[in-house]
C-alpha cells in the first residue's frame, strides 16, 4: 500500500541514537552504527522520530510499504523486553511535522530503547561486599569531556580511556580493570551533543601525543554514539592510534 514511512538518509546519519528512544513502537535500531529502519510495519509513519535526529538525516516520505502492525508492534516490543504503548498515546504530540526536544518530553517509558527504560534487579547486600577501602585509581582532575583541557599535560604519551558516564556504576571493578595507569575522559551521548564530542575528541587526539584508545559503553543503543564519535574523531585527526571497544551491559558484565 501506499503510505507516510519513516526515511533515514544514512549519509547524514552519525549513528548517535538519539531517534532510538523516541520511537515508541521500537521501529529504529543502531546497525554497523547508522540507524535503519526495523521493518515497514513496525512505523506508523506520524515522525515523532524527527525532532531527536541533530542530522535531520530523518524524513517523512510517501511510498509503497506494508501496512503498520499495531500487534506486530507489540509482538516486537514484548520480545525486546520494552513496556507497549498503545497507538497514538505515544506522548510525543505527533501533531504535525513532528518536531520536538529531546529534553523533558516523557522519555521515562523508555519507549524502544532498553536505555530508557525502568528496571530493577537484586544487587549484592553491604555485607557481601569486599571488606576494607579501595584505592582510587584516578589520575587527573577534572574528567567530563566538556571540562578537560585538550592540551593537559596528563593527556601526553598517555592510553587514553573514553568512558560513558554510566560504565563506572555499572562495572564493578572499573578503576581496577580499566582507569588503572590511564588518562579518562567521560560523557553522555544520549543527553549531550555528540558533535561536540566528535570536535573536542578530534582536538584533544590531535594535540596530544595519545597512545592507545579504550572506548568503554554500555550496551544500549543509544550509547553508540560515543564510539561513533571517537572513531570519527580519530579518523579526522589523521593519527593512527590503536583502538579498542569495551560493551559493558547493564548487569556489568563485558559483552564479547
Amino acid at each position: 500500500m501506499l503510505r507516510k514511512i519513516v526515511q533515514i538518509d544514512p549519509d547524514k546519519c552519525n549513528g548517535c541514537g538519539l531517534c532510538v528512544p523516541s520511537c515508541a513502537e521500537g521501529a529504529i535500531k543502531i546497525v554497523n552504527g547508522k540507524a535503519v529502519l526495523s521493518a515497514d510495519n513496525l512505523c506508523d509513519g506520524l515522525g515523532a522520530c524527527l525532532g531527536d535526529c541533530p542530522q535531520d538525516a530523518i524524513t517523512i516520505i510517501e511510498r509503497e510499504a506494508d501496512a503498520f502492525d499495531e500487534v506486530a508492534v507489540e509482538q516486537h516490543l514484548k520480545a525486546s523486553g520494552a513496556p507497549h504503548q498503545p497507538h497514538g498515546h505515544h506522548g510525543h504530540g505527533h501533531h504535525g511535522h513532528g518536531h520536538h526536544s529531546h529534553h523533558g518530553h516523557g522519555h521515562g517509558h523508555g519507549g524502544g530503547c532498553p536505555g530508557s527504560r525502568a528496571m530493577s534487579f537484586a544487587a549484592p547486600a553491604a555485607a557481601a561486599a569486599e571488606a576494607g577501602s579501595r584505592q582510587s585509581m584516578l589520575g587527573q582532575w577534572p574528567v567530563q569531556l566538556h571540562l578537560v583541557p585538550t592540551t593537559a599535560p596528563y593527556f601526553q604519551d598517555a592510553d587514553l580511556l573514553i568512558a560513558a558516564d554510566c560504565v563506572p556504576f555499572a562495572y564493578a571493578d572499573f578503576h581496577k580493570d580499566f582507569l588503572a595507569g590511564k588518562a579518562v575522559v567521560i560523557g553522555c551521548p544520549k543527553l549531550d551533543d555528540n558533535q561536540f564530542y566528535l570536535q573536542k575528541l578530534t582536538e584533544l587526539f590531535r594535540n596530544s601525543s595519545i597512545k592507545s584508545i579504550t572506548v568503554m559503553r554500555m550496551e544500549v543503543p543509544c550509547c553508540g554514539g560515543i564510539v561513533m564519535a571517537a572513531r570519527q574523531a580519530l579518523a579526522a585527526s589523521g593519527k593512527e592510534i590503536p583502538f579498542k571497544e569495551v560493551n559493558i551491559s547493564i548487569r556489568g558484565e563485558i559483552k564479547e
